[in-house]
């Protein structure tokens, strides 16, 4: 966790706020519906707090005394039946390992150990395409995966990793598993929704490592 974190609980078994992502977790592992956040000051933590994203419609400040008025993407809009994922990493470039969990209870489904070395994107691909070839083994096509990256989501859906990182000896490992990600894209075909996972009004992705 970085120094100074503040982690905000909404919905969980105590609501509150923590300066430990171990605090944080021990009151939302588990807990359907949880809604959590994290925030580099105490004061924006305080204020998110009391603010009940999702209850209300947020305001954006603008210029003068002026507001403008932030649509808030609802809860209720989740769906829960579907799988989320993400990527634990150790700077970017860096070590990566993704996971793919049960949204509605957390349950991990499947993951993968540290990747010597690639990015935050690459790794988020892998992680899509692993939940589909999950899904498609088990015959199930409706079930939707979350992402937090855009990125990934197009790559994906262009069924190639545009990535700039260089291929070297050092990052030959990811390489070779984006290799195998884009021949399984080729070869076989999804129905499966790729949704985006809207962080700002919804919280962490149930797949997150906690170390951002």
């Amino acid at each position: 966790m970085a120094k100074g974190k503040f982690y905000v609980v909404w919905k969980g078994i105590q609501p509150g706020i923590y300066t430990s992502w171990a605090e944080c977790e021990a009151q939302v592992k588990g807990f359907p519906g949880a809604r959590f956040k994290s925030f580099p000051t105490k004061a924006e933590a305080e204020e998110a707090f009391q603010s009940k994203p999702g209850s209300r419609t947020a305001t954006k400040k603008t210029t003068g005394t002026k507001t403008k008025k932030e649509s808030v993407i609802s809860e209720d809009k989740i769906i829960w039946e579907s799988i989320s994922v993400d990527v634990g990493s150790r700077g970017n470039p860096g070590i990566v390992e993704y996971k793919g969990v049960d949204t509605k209870t957390g349950e991990i489904l499947f993951s993968h150990g540290e990747i010597h070395i690639g990015t935050n994107n690459m790794g988020e691909f892998l992680a899509i395409v692993h939940a589909l070839a999950y899904l498609y083994e088990q015959n199930d096509s409706t079930t939707p995966v979350y992402s937090d990256s855009k990125t990934a989501i197009k790559w994906v859906k262009d069924r190639k990793a545009n990535s700039s990182l260089e291929r070297s000896i050092k990052t030959e490992e990811m390489w070779l598993l984006i290799d195998r990600a884009e021949k399984w894209l080729r070869e076989n075909r999804y129905s499966n929704p790729i949704l985006k996972w809207e962080t700002k009004h919804w919280g962490e992705i149930k797949a997150d490592y906690g170390r951002k």
